[in-house]
């Protein structure tokens, strides 16, 4: 009897098995192919993945250029770049046994995103999310998503983040003073700063100030505890996972769990010792514990993950999209030159910014849109089909079928932006763009980026500030090399060598 329960069991498993990880991947790869559709070939267990990692992205990192535009795409998406050469576009390939269909088509992916946005959803929150962003707007769906979107919602409108706008001055010229101290000791009158950390060190500041009404220094642990949880984060990315292996004690996941829980904590004491929503009224942490509507209360965890996310998306977004700014600028002086003229001709010659001076800066504005094209925050956006779904009229996507909207290749497509898309150009942005889809930096539709705001406002008085007090060139030690993390960052530090203007 225990012999036949055995056996059975085995045929069972056997079955399954086959069925998971073989019938159905290629029962799929047919439908697709029937369709005109075709990718690398499924490997049995870990999809194409392998091939990825190990060559793809290892091969992409290991090169680099002249600083130019051209070689964006192939080193931040090298799969997207290799595969849609060999296959066209869209193609099909395979992250363990889920399918992936990679699509650059601006109006598929303003369908997805926005047309038929209840037929799409985010794909499943891989764990190694978990600690660095906990349960927070990133990965939530549904109707905790729609609470939390409303509360966040609110605490970045527009009219919030202008009163922030002092913060980030005093912020800005903390960090432009100590510069003006080491510029002031050398001889001839310049200095150079790796300005990728200057201004992960600045956004940080002004994240804490807006978040907590603290700053810098009472952050800076968890500041470091994320960036430590950045590599485990992309570890687990770019692995298919394997199911329950994440609560094995291995060395990594102890790892993991004890940088998710010391980071938990001291985001606890943090809102413990400023929830005082009288003393810092207009501050994150304020909006959160206070929402405008009865019904829209956070629990405590619940907005010790919206803070990790703040934390984290708040100074990544802003400071690398500065940094791409700074280094672009610092090649083409013309556009240098002509911010300058403008922030002198809206400010004043002393004057810092204001609130009110935001929608004068118009060269400004070109400019940090230009950076966002060439350079987005996030290379791409990934979707999953919540049920068997047309797309574009024709196309028949099954249940599950998760889409990579390859933002970085739609940003630098020449039928889209002309054959100069590889070139810096801002006047692209002197009206707005047609197509929806053909520039989506923050994202698109309900899910669009709540902190867009913040990271816009921030940035534009940030590069007015510095860039009427100083002028600056590129390092000859600077090696142009982009580089996909969690968000597009140079793999070698961004340096550039400053002189005062006065």
């Amino acid at each position: 009897m225990i012999l036949v329960f055995l056996l059975v069991l085995l045929l069972l498993t056997t079955f399954a098995t086959f069925y998971k990880y073989i019938w159905t991947p290629l029962r799929i790869q047919r439908h697709f192919k029937k369709q005109g559709i075709s990718g690398p070939s499924y490997s049995p267990i870990f999809g194409n993945s392998a091939a990825i990692r190990r060559r793809m992205i290892a091969d992409a990192e290991a090169s680099h250029s002249s600083f130019n535009h051209n070689e964006v795409v192939q080193r931040v998406m090298p799969h997207y770049y290799n595969w849609s050469k060999a296959y066209g576009s869209p193609f099909l390939y395979w992250f363990g046994t889920k399918a992936r269909l990679a699509i650059s088509d601006p109006d598929m992916i303003k369908e997805i995103l926005v047309s038929k946005a209840g037929s799409f959803e985010k794909p499943p929150s891989n764990p190694a999310f978990k600690g660095l962003f906990g349960e927070g707007l990133v990965v939530l769906e549904g109707e905790k998503w729609v609470v939390h979107r409303r509360i966040t919602g609110l605490a970045f409108n527009m009219e919030r983040v202008k009163e922030w706008v002092p913060e980030i001055v005093d912020s800005t010229r903390n960090m432009m003073s100590k510069w003006d101290a080491k510029i002031g000791v050398t001889s001839n009158s310049e200095f150079e700063f790796d300005v990728h950390k200057e201004f992960h060190d600045l956004s940080a500041d002004i994240i804490s100030r807006t978040a907590f009404g603290s700053n810098f220094s009472e952050g800076k642990r968890i500041f470091e505890l994320q960036e430590q949880q950045v590599s485990l984060v992309l570890q687990g990315l770019r692995n298919v996972s394997i199911p329950g292996f994440r609560y094995i004690p291995t060395k990594t996941n102890k790892l993991r769990w004890k940088l998710e829980k010391e980071t938990t904590e001291l985001i606890r004491k943090l809102i413990e010792k400023n929830k005082d929503t009288i003393q810092h009224p207009n501050t994150l942490l304020a909006s959160l514990m206070s929402p405008s509507k009865k019904d829209d209360i956070l629990d405590l965890k619940e907005v010790v993950d919206e803070c990790k996310t703040f934390y984290f998306a708040g100074k990544e977004t802003t400071a690398n999209l500065l940094t791409w700014a700074f280094l672009i600028l610092a090649v083409q002086q013309e556009w240098q030159n002509k911010v300058q003229e403008e922030v002198i001709r809206v400010c004043g010659h002393n004057a810092f910014p204001c609130a009110n001076d935001l929608t004068n800066l118009k060269i400004v504005s070109m400019i940090l849109n230009e950076t966002l094209r060439l350079y987005p925050p996030a290379v791409m956006m990934m979707r999953q089909a919540s049920q068997n779904v047309k797309l574009g009229g024709t196309l028949d996507i099954p249940v599950g079928t998760q889409l990579f909207l390859a933002m970085t290749a739609v940003h630098y497509d020449t039928k889209l932006w002309g054959e100069d898309a590889n070139e810096f150009n801002p006047m692209r942005f002197v009206e707005p763009r047609n197509n929806l889809a053909s520039f989506f930096p923050f994202g698109l539709g309900s899910r669009v980026c709540v902190g867009q705001n913040l990271a816009m406002v921030e940035a534009k008085i940030v590069l007015a500030m510095i860039v009427r007090q100083y002028s600056f060139v590129i390092s000859p030690t600077y090696v142009h090399a982009p580089m996909q993390s969690l968000t597009l960052q140079p793999q070698f530090g961004a340096q550039i060598i400053f002189s005062s203007r006065r």
